[in-house]
């Protein structure tokens, strides 16, 4: 029987990964609205270094409902290899964010990021998918950013298809690769890289609408 564990256990997680991807709603045929509040870095104190992070865990001891503070602390968290701890700030944020909508769904959007680049594509992706259907009803990160975190997983032609939504919208700026650069600024040269596959796998061809 020991033997059967791990078969049924990655059977069972693909299962519920395809599960995943198939309760994505579909893509919309345009996205042009404009979604800067989720989409902006959570920068309570300016600056980086022990100072920095010093005065941020100050904040949150000074008072636990500082979500930004304890945001930008579970940042740093992360992305210095403290991943336990950050995402314990980044949920006690949510959590204390309410019923306050737009700064949920910026915590939640940073928090997605911060999961990805951790590797943690999956769960990256649940958190963005907590995003779509909101308000802004179609912002213009979501097409590419589902599309990387789709492709990533395996999910080709999810990915393809959000992909799609992107050049419908602004065909001018997403049939080429090289616009990335200036388009995806904040992301990191392999992310883009992956997402000239997904571009690449749309050229090849290109999912009808709707």
């Amino acid at each position: 029987m020991k033997k059967l564990r791990f078969p049924l256990a990655l059977g069972l997680a693909m299962c519920s990964w395809l599960a995943q991807a198939q309760s994505l709603p579909a893509p919309k045929e345009f996205y042009f609205d404009q979604d800067v509040q989720t989409t902006r870095a959570i920068v309570a104190i300016p600056g980086e270094g022990d100072a920095v992070v010093d005065r941020l865990a100050a904040a949150v001891q000074r008072k636990p409902t500082d979500v930004e503070a304890r945001a930008q602390l579970a940042r740093v968290a992360m992305r210095s290899g403290r991943a336990e701890l950050g995402e314990e700030l980044y949920r006690v944020a949510l959590r204390n964010a309410g019923g306050n909508q737009r700064i949920t769904r910026t915590v939640s959007w940073n928090y997605a990021w911060d999961l990805y680049i951790a590797g943690e594509h999956r769960r990256a992706l649940e958190q963005w998918q907590k995003l779509l259907g909101g308000w802004p009803a179609a912002p213009g990160w979501q097409p590419p950013t589902m599309a990387l975190a789709l492709w990533k997983l395996g999910y080709k032609a999810e990915a393809v298809a959000w992909y799609a939504a992107a050049v419908r919208t602004e065909p001018q700026e997403w049939t080429s690769a090289g616009n990335f650069s200036r388009l995806l600024p904040e992301w990191r040269d392999e992310d883009r890289a992956a997402l000239a596959e997904v571009l690449a796998a749309w050229q090849a061809d290109p999912p009808s609408w709707p």
